[in-house]
């Protein structure tokens, strides 16, 4: 269980979060539409994750909504430690009525992300379709994770930003996994995963 703390001047956040958990959740960032993403997020990845922010929504959601990519990206990253033993990389194709998005990741150590969301909407409820993506690129940043998104089939932009948590969620989940044949020694040549084990 990793637990951190964030605060600054437009926020202030805590989490607690279990990477091998049951799908377990309890989230409240103010932003509802977030909250059903990000408890997919739990839910598909049997990740635990109790969540509470509060942050300057009266001036804009961008703040609260990158914070806590940051944030759950550095929780991320400190409870995969030294990553050694895991299956390091998966891929998933996921269908979401309409709508086919594929998700891939490296858990390798290297920070990388590319998405290209586009969508009919600015927003869903109040909440700009764009801010998805800076979600994504703060907590690949601070995660040391690799994340491609491919839309393959677009759709109703409900059913694609959905789409694209889940397929991340089960991506993540996927390579999480224990990989026995490593023998707890990390898939790398160099014999280290990190920013100086990145092969």
């Amino acid at each position: 269980m990793v637990e951190l703390k964030r605060k600054t001047g437009e926020t202030e956040i805590s989490l607690k979060l279990e990477l091998y958990g049951q799908g377990e959740y309890q989230i409240s960032t103010g932003i509802g539409f977030f909250d059903h993403m990000l408890e997919l997020f739990c839910r598909h990845g049997f990740f635990d994750l109790e969540l509470k922010a509060r942050g300057d929504l009266e001036v804009d959601k961008h703040h609260t909504v990158e914070d806590i990519g940051i944030l759950l990206g550095e929780a991320l990253n400190r409870a995969l430690g030294d990553r050694a033993g895991i299956t390091r990389y998966a891929d998933i194709t996921l269908p979401m009525d309409e709508v086919l998005v594929q998700a891939a990741v490296d858990l390798g150590g290297r920070s990388y992300y590319h998405g290209k969301i586009e969508c009919q909407r600015q927003e869903i409820n109040g909440f700009p379709v764009e801010l998805v993506e800076e979600f994504f690129r703060a907590l690949t940043g601070n995660a040391g994770i690799n994340l491609h998104f491919v839309v393959l089939k677009k759709g109703n932009a409900h059913h694609l930003l959905e789409a694209l948590f889940k397929a991340f969620a089960r991506a993540l989940d996927a390579a999480l996994k224990p990989e026995e044949r490593l023998e707890g020694s990390p898939l790398s040549t160099k014999g280290q995963l990190g920013e100086s084990g990145r092969h």
